[in-house]
């Protein structure tokens, strides 16, 4: 059916043009040679192409990230993952790969029962709520109107403070 429609076309474009005379052994090459070429000429192909990359395409407006906003918790596995990275290089000196680590410690935290898991579980939970206390702090300083370069002033000011009181303490 497309090699027909294609075959059609051809005809159609060549006797209309001053070309004329082609035989039909002639026809059938050119058709299979759009076949192997997807169908398309190569002008057709890069019009097609050009459409194709700018049709749509929305430039992204990218956002800044704050640097003083708290990072978010670990999971109870990366909990786990910090512990089993120091034991795994201690037992291990040699290894440099990094998939070798993630797929042990994978395999060994599929292994461990939910009371295993349970300490690391733990831990995540108190991070987590640590961190949702940090970002009512940060979202309240943002509700405020407090600028993110007024916040590394004010964040300068708070620890040169402390530790001027600690050398006082001495």
């Amino acid at each position: 059916m497309v090699m027909c429609h294609f075959a059609f076309i051809l005809l159609r474009q060549n006797t209309s043009s001053k070309r004329t005379n082609l035989s039909q052994t002639q026809l059938v090459k050119q058709t299979k040679e759009l076949e192997m070429k997807g169908g398309q000429s190569k002008a057709e192909a890069t019009s097609t192409d050009q459409r194709l990359k700018t049709r749509g395409r929305k430039k992204k407006k990218t956002t800044t990230k704050d640097p003083n906003k708290p990072k978010r918790p670990p999971s109870a596995f990366f909990v786990f993952l910090d512990d089993f990275r120091r034991e795994f290089n201690v037992a291990n000196p040699n290894n440099k790969s990094v998939a070798v680590v993630g797929k042990a410690a994978g395999d060994k935290w599929k292994s461990m029962s939910e009371e295993e898991k349970a300490p690391y579980a733990s831990k995540a939970e108190t991070r987590k709520s640590e961190y949702n206390k940090s970002m009512q702090q940060y979202n309240m300083k943002l509700a405020n109107g407090t600028s993110r370069g007024e916040d590394d002033e004010s964040k300068s000011e708070v620890e040169a403070g402390s530790e001027e009181e600690e050398e006082g303490d001495d």
